[in-house]
């Protein structure tokens, strides 16, 4: 069994990473406790040591005793007469600790078996400490992994010597993983929790995409363009301001790269994932111009107090500015921290209608019939005298949605008229 706790030491330190102190110091710690367990009263003992010797194997315990008088000698576990102790050692004194070989007949090949699930929990122990020493820095990284299990909608991603776990609000609803599969991901954070520290992945957060473009673009790894804001959906669309103080730099042809192959290797990496690079102005005027594109803006107004841009577009382009679910819209307001208000630009058909009145009443002057039936002839084809005349009856019983009697009714008034104006 000695051979084993030799063994054992090698396979934590070297396939697990455990530092060989660690692991140990949990062999001495479990052997302490096997032996308190095996020896009956040995609880009373106050200081007691484990000895391994990590070459051959072999394991002794020691206890401290105190040099006392021998006529005060009470504590078979914690002290010693003055007379035993010179034996072993000639000049010691009342007080002196004197440190005592205690370690039972084969000892080792017993105390494995019992100390061995004391042992285990304390190397766990370690190895999540480890976890959480190497990672805790590493929040906010990308991390690559392959996916191991699935627990309920849970993905397990194995790190190498680690474990992380990508929840189901950290995963991308469109994408679909296998175990087996090479990830790659964002540390969102290395929780510390009473069961031990869990590494939280995730595929769907915005900073992911925002490490992406750090590690793709030189010019923003060396802080000549830099990155304003990330607003996303995962897995449908993603938009990202950028903005440099370089004139000689433009921020967005950085991000695309030559022939677009950088912002490529993104959308590659995000499983084509709909990606708009904006350039970023502190002005939310121009601002909201470049996010909407490519939807033209009629008009755009401010309300700072509450915070909200309202936008009017004409109705073609619309579903440009609103996009796909709303999408569009929605980002922008996320990526400018204002609510985005897109509507239809009345103003045209509100001028349109201003002049279809002003005709219509003429209309109604001229041939002597009430506003509202100039107003649907004019509607319906009839700018003018002439042109009522040439409507028959039957179309203008239909347009008006009268009978052929009132249509032809109105075509004799209009005729009256024309015949008194001759």
């Amino acid at each position: 069994m000695t051979n084993d706790i030799v063994a054992l030491i090698d396979y934590y330190e070297k396939e697990k990473g455990i530092d060989r102190e660690k692991v140990v110091g949990a062999l001495q710690f479990a052997f302490i406790s096997a032996y308190r367990k095996m020896v009956a009263g040995s609880d009373a003992i106050e200081e007691i040591r484990a000895a391994v010797d990590t070459k051959k194997g072999d394991i002794t315990i020691f206890a401290t005793l105190k040099v006392v008088e021998d006529a005060d000698h009470e504590d078979n576990w914690n002290e010693v007469k003055l007379s035993l102790a010179t034996q072993r050692k000639a000049d010691a004194v009342v007080g002196d600790p004197m440190e005592f070989n205690i370690t039972p007949k084969n000892f080792g090949r017993i105390a494995v078996q019992t100390a061995k699930q004391t042992m285990m929990q304390r190397l766990r122990q370690a190895e999540k400490e480890m976890i959480y020493d190497e990672f805790k820095d590493r929040a906010g990284d990308i991390v690559s992994g392959t996916v191991r299990r699935f627990e309920k909608s849970d993905v397990w991603v194995d790190l190498g010597k680690f474990e992380g776990k990508m929840s189901s609000r950290e995963r991308v609803n469109t994408e679909e993983y296998n175990v087996g599969d090479r990830i790659r991901a964002y540390v969102v954070a290395v929780e510390n929790e009473l069961r031990g520290p869990e590494i939280i992945l995730s595929r769907s957060h915005p900073n992911f995409v925002r490490r992406l473009f750090e590690a793709e673009v030189s010019e923003i790894a060396d802080h000549t363009v830099e990155i304003k804001g990330v607003a996303r959906e995962a897995g449908y669309r993603t938009k990202v301001a950028v903005w440099s103080d370089d004139p000689n730099i433009d921020p967005v042809g950085a991000c695309v790269g030559l022939r677009g192959a950088r912002v490529k290797n993104i959308v590659r990496e995000l499983n084509n994932e709909k990606v708009d690079i904006i350039r970023w102005n502190d002005n939310p005027t121009e601002f909201v111009h470049e996010a909407l594109k490519p939807a033209i803006l009629r008009s755009v107004t401010l309300d700072e107090e509450k915070k909200v841009v309202n936008v009017t577009v004409d109705e073609e382009e619309l579903s440009k500015a609103i996009g796909r679910r709303g999408q569009n819209a929605r980002l922008t307001s996320r990526l400018m921290g204002w609510d985005v208000q897109v509507s239809k630009d009345e103003s045209v058909h509100e001028q349109f209608e201003a002049r279809v009145t002003d005709a219509s009443s003429s209309l109604a002057d001229e041939l002597g019939i009430d506003s509202e039936t100039a107003d649907k002839l004019f509607r319906a084809g009839g700018i003018n005298a002439d042109m009522v005349m040439q409507m028959d009856a039957g179309y203008i019983s239909q347009a008006l949605e009268i009978t052929e009697e009132e249509a032809a009714v109105i075509l004799d008034t209009v005729q009256k008229k024309q015949n008194e104006t001759a």
